[in-house]
């Protein structure tokens, strides 16, 4: 690479590794902001119809050549397999100095990344505050919400910008606060996806049809009340 991804100004070429719920959509959020897709890692057929739903027309392609081609490196994949791509990638020198590298993992900063750091990377950690459906539903739904970011001080606003330019709002997090951060975002997801579960089951038993489109306006006036005392 001739210069530093934040030396430059304009578009990134974004390479993003997973093609699950996440990644395909931040994809097709940056992409509507003027950056390059180069290409997105795939396995399952699932995966790789997904991708094309989402990003069509984009390469799948290998993670190392990924890497090799990409200014902004998206890691989307789950967290108990996150540390193991990093090392692994590290392992074999793929990382490239002055890369940007950005994973969406709700628990962990940027001290996940020390291995590509140790090659020259950038590091980001920025994870959307938002339940995803993996299709293009999600693309309106980023607008509504907020993105954690950390990153040491100078990588900031490079942070902040991508969040921006995939239309949520940056709330910065510590590296020391993404565990306690990561709890309230599990609370909140599980605790919604029960009491749901539970009520809708409760009326199906008593013979109600389609449960969760009766209790659909209930659930969202409750929460954003409960949401709205919080502010």
């Amino acid at each position: 690479m001739s210069a530093a991804p934040h030396e430059r100004s304009g578009r990134l070429g974004i390479g993003i590794v997973g093609s699950g719920h996440v990644g395909p959509i931040l994809g097709a959020a940056l992409a509507g902001a003027g950056h390059a897709i180069v290409g997105i890692s795939a396995i399952s057929e699932a995966s790789r119809e997904r991708a094309e739903a989402i990003l069509p027309g984009v390469p799948v392609l290998e993670v190392p050549d990924l890497i090799e081609r990409s200014e902004l490196v998206i890691l989307a994949v789950p967290g108990d397999e996150l540390e193991g791509l990093i090392a692994g990638l590290a392992a074999t020198r793929a990382w490239q100095s002055g890369q940007l590298v950005m994973h969406t993992v709700a628990r962990f900063g940027t001290a996940v990344l020390a291995p590509a750091m140790a090659q020259g990377v950038i590091p980001l950690a920025i994870h959307p505050a938002m339940a995803f459906t993996g299709t293009s539903i999600d693309l309106v739904r980023l607008g509504e919400s907020h993105f954690a970011v950390t990153a040491p001080g100078p990588v900031q606003p490079i942070g902040q910008a991508l969040v921006v330019e995939m239309g949520g709002e940056p709330v910065m997090v510590a590296e020391a606060d993404r565990e306690a951060y990561a709890d309230a975002i599990a609370t909140a997801t599980s605790f919604s996806a029960a009491i749901v579960n539970q009520a809708t089951g409760i009326l199906a038993d008593i013979g109600i049809d389609e449960p969760g489109r009766l209790l659909a306006p209930l659930v969202r006036s409750s929460v954003e009340n409960a949401l709205r005392r919080a502010l």
